[in-house]
């Protein structure tokens, strides 16, 4: 089941095309707003509700949207708050719109990582950040990733936590064979889709996988 949750920060217009497919929407507080401008309602609103507007909050509850409201002080973000109510809402597909070009360049970074946290492995076969042609994924050892970029668009592989051990690249410019990215290190940076079919694998660690597609649906 395919959930779309949306952050606070500035979804690209053309976004809206995700949602068309999810069983599942889900706001992570002022997510909410933008969904409004949609033309959609959340089907649950989650967070502290510190950056939604009280009267639109009031609506949704009025129109039937679940509001899980959580405390300011808390110790997980609002979009960590809402993967959570989507995995508990049986999502196995999860797209993140909203989470980049805000306005908390701290919030930014949060919710980039918490897409390679490992927990979410268990029970979500795809999760992924979009904004417009941007698709951001997280690839960890032992397994492999396809890319959707097409051939001549730019794809970064940043490994997060430490190095990534045994990096296997198939039809990239600047391949690599079983070879290490050294955290903290640009190697991987802006390398270039060649071919159809390309991938990316690892034994070890955890990549950051960064494509700048046009035209490939979410």
């Amino acid at each position: 089941m395919k959930a779309v949750v949306v952050a606070g920060g500035d979804p690209d217009p053309a976004d809206g095309r995700v949602l068309a497919d999810a069983a599942l929407l889900i706001a992570a507080d002022g997510g909410a707003a933008w969904l409004r401008a949609a033309g959609r309602r959340p089907h649950v609103l989650v967070g502290d509700l510190d950056s939604i507007d009280v009267d639109l909050a009031e609506q949704l509850a009025g129109e039937g949207t679940v509001v899980e409201r959580h405390a300011i002080d808390k110790d997980a973000s609002d979009l960590e708050l809402a993967l959570e109510a989507a995995v508990r809402g049986g999502a196995d597909r999860i797209v993140i719109l909203g989470a980049l070009a805000g306005t908390r360049l701290d919030h930014e970074l949060a919710n980039l990582l918490c897409v390679a946290d490992p927990r979410w492995l268990a029970d979500v076969a795809d999760l992924r950040v979009v904004r417009g042609g941007v698709l951001v994924r997280a690839v960890h050892g032992g397994r492999n990733l396809e890319l959707e970029a097409p051939p001549g668009a730019l794809v970064s592989l940043l490994p997060l936590g430490g190095d990534a051990i045994g990096v296997t690249t198939v039809n990239l410019r600047y391949a690599l064979h079983d070879e290490p990215l050294r955290f903290g290190r640009s190697r991987g940076l802006s390398n270039v889709v060649a071919a159809a079919n390309a991938s990316v694998s690892l034994e070890r660690g955890v990549l950051l996988v960064i494509e700048h597609r046009e035209g490939v649906e979410a």
